[in-house]
């Protein structure tokens, strides 16, 4: 019983965007490049003129100064608008979490949702009385407003540092929405490529190779996020930078009258270690049963501090390899070999320990060659010159890019915190552009020698094991792939033992729910369904009649927001009062959905199956089959090795013109009418956040009338 196409339909209403939504914009691209590109016969444009003298750059007068309880004050002048930006931000380093892996974060939200004068909604409420932006995060907060109204601004943030609530019923919304959040990362194979890289590059020992899970956010307790602001939110370990609007005397004057009654106490800082980049090359696989692309990226920690003397040299490099459009990775990998739409690398600078990170998505089919094209880049910066017309053209985009940032009063306030925070030259920002120009290509090569080491790589790919991950191993040092789940945690695949096939793992389903006499003796099925989505309750029905007739129907609020109707040979949509035929491809796809138990006509619909493996699925062995149908289309379903009931199938899917790879999860059997049926069903992959559908009532054999399937 699947309804694939019907929860898919709902994700579209809910979260799609039309192609009219995109069409003027693409049109008017179009035209705009039309326009640039007609003939010219100006001899002097065919030449780009000569990069002059790199100037020294005056970024403008930053002061900075220190109150009686230790908090450390930047003030960065800019009077072009009368706005004022506040910013504090928290001079301890990471923490580890352990157990309640995210409370700092869940800390930092809640200090914004209520203090022991002001709820939540008068919080919001004065401040979009005034015009401002007022957020709070793990390590800090952001604040800004015209300048006329910043006492009023002021005067609500520092209630917030100083008496905040910890209201219980938000503390529990956050949490809930968290773990909307984690279950839906759980299939997004980006948030599962972050979760492993962190956790291979550093250890999850380490806070920053930790990882948030369902269970460590469970743990989370309302009182380890009260301690954490009440040990860590002190003046000693806080910077604040006020910008904007505002003289040095007119900054010293707000922040001695709104913190500098805040008390201080002392706070032991913590220390992360630093950490040794991998022994070899190391491949390490993330499977993501039904995907049609890998998510490819080699990484690895590197001693790079920030204002290190390598930093712009460095950084030079990096932007060559894969730090823009023009850049090696790019031009191999998308414009040469069109591998993929994007290719890019970073060199992250940090004061415990950064990384390198080269990473592209690309099909199943040249995720190997794409590995290979990477640690060719890699090799080859190490080992071959970068030209001058390379060298020359990435300084000049750099060079454009900075003096594009200094537009923003923001940035200059980043880097006079940066300039304190990490003990840098006053006229570290101020002379970028002349080290910036001085970097010679002996200098790329250098750092390349120094910061990329493709035979010291972690080399992770998130995608479909079946088809891609034999074919990686030639890359690991030691001959042997490590498979991890998308939290980071080592995986085991077992053998299957000789006398257990697809076939028997089917029959032993069919017996679990019911029997072949049991289902076979079933002619209708009527479920209806709830689901919560966004804020609103959406129902379902599915009624399935044999042999292979449907009806499926979603309402929102008592008005139809879509149905489908098959009478087992034609069909028809409505969708927001517009009703259309189905295609031949799509009654094809609504003749197979709507057979009731198409385990029990495996032969009869021309599919075969095959018993691939073992796999735990949060925390059950299951097995998995891959059900192949007559068109060649593969689903992969995954059975509970000791109940043999369906927890899982995975199937990827057209949708507006995209391939979406969806995930149904079934829980919660009960029995109806002597058949087990999951009365809950989680839909990932369709939409941003998973679809849970609830059941509320089935009915079997309930003599459903087959005028229900009319189509006219």
């Amino acid at each position: 019983m699947k309804n694939i196409f019907f929860i898919a339909s709902i994700a579209i209403l809910l979260f799609g965007c039309s192609e009219k939504t995109i069409a003027p914009v693409i049109e008017k691209a179009k035209e705009v490049k039309e326009g640039m590109t007609g003939t010219n016969t100006e001899t002097f444009r065919h030449t780009a003129p000569s990069a002059s003298e790199a100037r020294k750059i005056a970024l403008g007068k930053t002061e900075s100064f220190e109150l009686d309880n230790g908090l450390t004050v930047i003030v960065a002048e800019n009077h072009k608008l009368p706005r004022v930006a506040v910013r504090m931000t928290l001079k301890n380093e990471a923490l580890l979490e352990g157990d309640q892996a995210g409370y700092t974060s869940i800390a930092g939200d809640l200090l914004s949702r209520g203090t022991t004068s002001r709820t939540k909604a008068q919080i919001d409420e004065e401040i979009d009385f005034i015009g401002g932006r007022f957020s709070t995060f793990s390590r800090g907060f952001f604040a800004s407003s015209l300048k006329k109204h910043s006492d009023k601004l002021m005067e609500v943030v520092t209630d917030i540092v100083y008496n905040p609530s910890f209201p219980k019923e938000e503390f529990d919304k956050i949490k809930k929405q968290t773990l909307s959040g984690l279950a839906a990362n759980a299939s997004d194979p980006n948030a599962m490529m972050s979760n492993v890289a962190a956790a291979l590059n550093y250890g999850k020992d380490h806070a920053y190779g930790e990882v948030q899970t369902e269970e460590t956010t469970e743990n989370i307790k309302l009182a380890t996020c009260r301690n954490y602001v009440k040990k860590y939110f002190t003046p000693s370990n806080a910077y604040l930078t006020i910008v904007g609007d505002v003289t040095p005397a007119e900054a010293k004057e707000m922040a001695q009258k709104y913190f500098g009654g805040w008390k201080n106490q002392p706070v032991d800082l913590p220390k992360n270690e630093s950490v040794a980049r991998p022994d070899g090359t190391q491949v390490s696989f993330v499977n993501k049963a039904g995907a049609v692309q890998s998510v490819v990226r080699v990484t690895y920690p590197v001693d790079l501090k920030p204002g290190a003397a390598d930093a712009v040299k460095a950084s030079v490099m990096n932007t060559i390899l894969g730090g823009g459009f023009s850049s090696r990775l790019m031009q191999n990998l998308r414009e040469d070999k069109a591998f993929t739409y994007g290719a890019r690398s970073s060199l992250r600078n940090d004061p415990v320990v950064g990384n390198f990170s080269a990473s592209a998505s690309v099909r199943n089919e040249v995720t190997d060659s794409t590995i290979q094209e990477f640690l060719y880049e890699l090799e080859r910066i190490n080992s071959e010159p970068v030209t001058a017309k390379e060298l020359s053209g990435i300084k000049s985009y750099m060079a454009g890019g900075f003096a594009r940032s200094l537009e923003s009063p923001e940035t200059i306030a980043r880097f006079a915190l940066n300039k304190i925070r990490y003990n840098l030259p006053d006229d570290y920002y101020d002379t970028y552009l002349q080290r910036l120009e001085a970097v010679t290509i002996a200098d790329v090569q250098a750092m390349a020698k120094k910061y990329i080491t493709p035979k010291n790589a972690n080399v992770i790919v998130v995608g479909n094991k079946n088809e891609v991950a034999d074919k990686l191993v030639r890359f690991d040092s030691d001959g042997k792939i490590d498979f991890y789940d998308n939290n980071g945690n080592v995986v085991e695949y077992r053998e299957v033992s000789g006398d257990l096939t697809a076939e028997t793992v089917i029959a032993n389903y069919i017996k679990a729910i019911g029997g072949a006499d049991k289902l076979k003796a079933v002619k209708d099925i009527t479920i209806n369904m709830a689901a919560d989505m966004m804020g609103s309750t959406i129902d379902a029905t599915i009624v399935q009649k044999s042999p292979n007739k449907s009806m499926m129907k979603m309402t929102m609020q008592g008005m139809v927001m879509q149905e489908q109707v098959f009478d087992g040979e034609k069909g028809k949509s409505t969708a927001m009062g517009q009703t259309k035929m189905m295609s031949e491809e799509e009654i094809k796809v609504a003749k197979t959905q709507a057979i009731l138990f198409p385990e029990l006509k495996m032969k009869e619909l021309g599919n075969t199956a095959k018993l691939v493996g073992t796999e735990n699925i949060e925390g059950t062995d299951a097995y998995q089959v891959d059900i192949t149908d007559k068109d060649g289309k593969t689903t992969s379903v995954f059975y509970d090795a000791k109940t043999f009931l369906k927890i899982r199938d995975v199937n990827a899917m057209e949708a507006q013109g995209q391939t979406m790879t969806i995930t149904n999860d079934h829980k919660d059997y009960q029995e109806v009418d002597g058949v087990l049926l999951p009365y809950t069903r989680t839909t990932t992959g369709a939409a941003p956040v998973p679809i849970v559908m609830k059941v509320k009532e089935i009915k079997i054999n309930s003599g459903v009338e087959d005028s229900l399937f009319k189509v006219e």
